[in-house]
């Protein structure tokens, strides 16, 4: 049983982190950071939730679903989504590495395009990098998540 503290102290710094998470996965392109360390502190953020709520919080509270007790953590809706999100970023990782090859350059190829007058900013570049980094975002994060999920649901 978590104290009032804990979840307190939870509830203000999940957001910090998962602002932290983006910030360095849309740096990662240019700076270091990217897909890697964004999922780390994103799969941060759910395991401090998990650790101050369990995972049926997320389930019930959040999600606004049922959770049945006799079901396996194989079964659970939360854990198979995770599963999902890691294919899912697997296939934008191959997705982007195959891109390069269907405009006959070689495989993982990048590139970039500039935006100009745009409102706040006045110029963004936007890298190809961007979308094998969600990849790797997606893959980290899933594969965490679910490793974390299961192992301490056994």
């Amino acid at each position: 049983m978590t104290t009032t503290i804990t979840r307190t102290t939870i509830r203000v710094t999940v957001p910090i982190v998962l602002v932290l998470s983006i910030w360095l996965f849309l740096q990662g392109h240019n700076l270091p950071g990217g897909g890697f360390i964004g999922g780390v502190l994103t799969t941060t953020a759910f395991v401090l939730i998990y650790v101050a709520y369990d995972l049926d919080y997320l389930e019930s509270d959040v999600l606004d679903r049922d959770v049945d007790p006799g079901t396996s953590i194989f079964e659970h809706r939360t854990v198979t989504a995770y599963r999902r999100m890691l294919l899912a970023g697997l296939a934008v990782v191959v997705g982007s590495g195959v891109a390069g090859i269907l405009v006959g350059d070689p495989f993982l190829t990048q590139t970039y395009v500039h935006f100009e007058h745009v409102p706040i900013y006045h110029e963004v570049e936007l890298a190809s990098a961007l979308v094998f980094d969600l990849g790797v975002f997606l893959v980290v994060v899933g594969s965490l998540l679910t490793i974390i999920s299961v192992v301490s649901g056994e």
